[in-house]
């Protein structure tokens, strides 16, 4: 399906040129036919074929109120709608409204679209052909194709329907598995059905049954149609009505938006790129038309050209996404684009003009987004609309789990984890745990600080040491290195509390160096050296099974007093099995 969406000055004849291509009456009001003009958003459609016979498929109509007084409903219908169709009059100057229409398309980037000069029976319609032309040379639709034609007599249609059906074969294909973000211009309550609202889905696909949420609440799409038709799904480009049941919230209403559960940020401050406006000073308080949504911001400029929007109520507003600014007093339009929809805060003198100094080289791919932000979860750019086209992260770049560190961000930390270890280690307590050096340096996951270490630091243990794992303070070496030489005759002889305090090993050295894995404890003030209880099960091996603790001392030659809690370390590790009548047998003996 292909959506176009009319635009131009009231009495211009848009219902006429949509009636006269579908063969229906968008003005569905009574009000609309008794008065002659379009007071809210119509909708056609036909199955168009060109005079040459090509089949362009279905082509929805949103007709327009091309009246001062709705320009609100207006934008509304043309906020979602990628391709424009600018209708003037041969009998009439240049309008307001259409300049308006014209700057507000302009606004919202719409390139594809055509120019129709309509009543070219009433009058020459060159002179108001060369006048719509010259404005649209500004625009983004400057290179629109433009037709004449006559509503009343027919001529020009065959030649429109065929400039048409170019104009949308050059229009690029929508993802049909995009994220779905469609907002609501019509609701309404049908008996015996409930809620039901209208809009154009621009990508994605909607199926019955799925579940939507609007404003965090979750709705389910219990009936579907396109163009007047039930359907099992539709595809955007696509102007679509839901059935969400007699349980929709009551607060859907114009400019709601039905989202993809979890897949949109609701933002409420952006910071955007303004274009337009003239010499117009930017109001404190415009009007944000985004989608079918209107809503008020509080506008705080940055520099030239540059804003800080805060909106009312969330939205789901991505990087790249565009929408118009309006002051309501003189009716000034500027084009807005979404640059950051989750800004850092401005707090500091001088914040807002290097945050606008930033802003100009704002980059929506995951690594400009990246080194933009320095640590941030991968999901949240993804609603954010960051543009992952690589499965690779930036050279230097840290992951763990959901969090991302830039590669400049990783080099800054990773110079204070040093300085932190440094500092905040003690001889009797080498290294300094993950958790520590997360709040040292306000980091959220401990995660983190695994993933930036790097020589000269390890991970042993959950705690962050300096050097490598034979790296002692001096005293501690000395201590360490007498006990490996007593032990190394009699490797079960475990030293004693006496011989311990000669040596200078507490309790917490002890627990250090067995944490390090330079010792072995196995109960409190009694250490061996590593690898002691492998070769005990070698020993232990040799005995016949089972064994008692005495034949097990014998064997080891070493004494009650180390025999026990090296017998229960076994078997906590798994290694030897204790049965009801006291003795132990190795696992699988």
């Amino acid at each position: 399906m292909h959506v176009v969406a009319t635009a131009g000055h009231v009495d211009h004849g848009k219902s006429t040129l949509v009636r006269a291509l579908t063969g229906s009456d968008p003005d569905r009001l009574e009000e609309e036919r008794r008065r002659g003009l379009s007071i809210e958003l119509g909708y056609c459609w036909t199955d168009l074929v060109t005079p040459d016979g090509r089949a362009v498929g279905d082509v929805a109509f949103v007709d327009v109120p091309g009246h001062s007084r709705f320009v609100s409903t207006a934008l509304a219908g043309v906020g979602p709608v990628p391709v424009a169709m600018l209708v003037v009059a041969a009998d009439d100057p240049w309008m307001p409204q259409a300049a308006e229409h014209l700057a507000a398309l302009d606004a919202l980037g719409v390139g594809h679209g055509l120019l129709v000069v309509t009543r070219s029976d009433l009058a020459d319609p060159a002179p108001a052909l060369a006048r719509a032309r010259e404005q649209l040379s500004r625009t983004t639709l400057r290179d629109a194709p433009s037709v004449t034609v006559s509503g009343r007599t027919g001529a020009g249609l065959d030649e429109l329907r065929s400039v048409l059906a170019d104009v949308l074969a050059r229009v690029p294909a929508p993802d049909p598995a995009a994220d779905v973000r469609l907002w609501v211009d019509r609701r309404f309550t049908v008996r015996g059905t409930g809620t039901v609202v209208t809009g154009t889905l621009p990508a994605g696909s909607v199926r019955v049954g799925d579940v939507l949420e609007v404003d965090g609440e979750p709705v389910r799409v219990r009936g579907l149609e396109a163009l007047g038709r039930p359907v099992e799904a539709a595809h955007g480009v696509a102007r679509v009505a839901l059935d969400l049941g007699g349980r929709a919230p009551q607060g859907i209403i114009r400019g709601s938006v039905l989202v993809t559960p979890g897949a949109f940020e609701p933002v409420t401050t952006l910071d955007v790129r303004l274009t337009g406006g003239g010499a117009a000073r930017l109001p404190e308080s415009p009007l944000l038309h985004v989608g079918a949504a209107l809503t008020t911001v509080r506008a705080r400029p940055l520099a030239e050209g540059y804003a800080r929007l805060t909106v009312e109520h969330p939205l789901p507003l991505r990087l790249g996404d565009r929408a118009i600014l309006r002051d309501p007093g003189n009716r000034t339009i500027w084009g807005v684009t979404v640059l950051d929809p989750a800004p850092p805060s401005l707090s500091r003198r001088g914040a807002a003009r290097a945050r606008a100094a930033a802003l100009t080289a704002y980059d929506p791919t995951l690594p400009g987004q990246l080194a933009n932000r320095g640590l941030v979860r991968r999901s949240l750019l993804r609603r954010l609309g960051a543009v992952d086209s690589s499965p690779h992260l930036p050279d230097g770049a840290v992951e763990a789990g959901d969090w991302l560190l830039s590669p400049e961000r990783a080099a800054q930390l990773r110079e204070r984890l040093v300085e932190a270890v440094d500092r905040l280690a003690t001889p009797l307590q080498p290294g300094v745990t993950e958790a520590a050096l997360a709040h040292e340096l306000d980091l959220p996951d401990t995660g983190l600080v695994t993933a930036l270490v790097r020589p000269p630091l390890r991970v042993d243990g959950g705690r962050v040491l300096r050097g490598a794992a034979s790296d002692l303070p001096p005293p501690l070496a000395a201590s360490v290195a007498a006990l490996r030489a007593e032990l190394g005759s009699a490797p079960f002889a475990a030293p004693d509390a006496g011989r311990l305090a000669a040596l200078g090993l507490d309790a917490r050295a002890l627990a250090a160096l067995h944490r390090s894995g330079h010792l072995l404890r196995v109960a409190d003030g009694v250490v061996l050296l590593p690898g002691a209880d492998d070769a005990a099960v070698e020993v232990l091996a040799s005995l016949p099974q089972p064994f008692t603790t005495s034949e097990a001392r014998q064997a080891l030659a070493t004494s009650r007093r180390v025999a026990l809690p090296l017998l229960t370390h076994l078997d906590r590790t798994g290694r030897t099995l204790r049965l009801p009548d006291d003795r132990r047998q190795l696992r699988g003996a």
